[in-house]
């Protein structure tokens, strides 16, 4: 009975420490790419366009891309890959319509980003809303 009781509490231990790890790294990735997704709103946002301004809102969309690549190896072990994917299409929307010039397009896909990346947050969370 005393060994039973020890194992459940190591295994009750090991889930909520392996939450905890995980919550914060989901934590510290959508801040990140919040982050990042704001520069790219100012400079999608600013009325004078021009080739410095477009190479910039290249290079961010590139560093997005990046840390995004590099965020989702490790978030795909414990969030579901649809999530996931759905931050990676608003992702190539953004580029898209980058590459194409409609810099005023950017603004509602970006947005949509942010929302898909603080719904997948939330979701991850231990509360009793995502238990039940």
């Amino acid at each position: 009975m005393k060994k039973e009781l020890i194992i459940c509490i190591l295994i009750i231990a090991l889930i909520i420490i392996t939450n905890v790890v995980t919550q914060n790294y989901t934590k510290e990735c959508v801040a990140l790419m919040n982050q990042k997704l704001d520069i790219l709103k100012e400079e999608s946002l600013n009325e004078n366009i021009n080739d410095e301004n477009k190479k910039n809102i290249s290079d961010t969309i590139k560093d997005i891309e990046d840390n995004w690549n590099s965020f989702q190896e490790k978030l795909a072990y414990y969030i579901e890959h649809d999530e996931l994917e759905k931050v990676e299409t608003q992702i190539w929307e953004m580029k898209g319509f980058c590459e194409i010039g409609k810099y005023d397009e950017v603004v509602p896909e970006l947005d949509k980003c942010v929302f898909i990346l603080e719904h997948i947050q939330d979701k991850t969370k231990l509360n009793v809303k995502n238990i039940f």
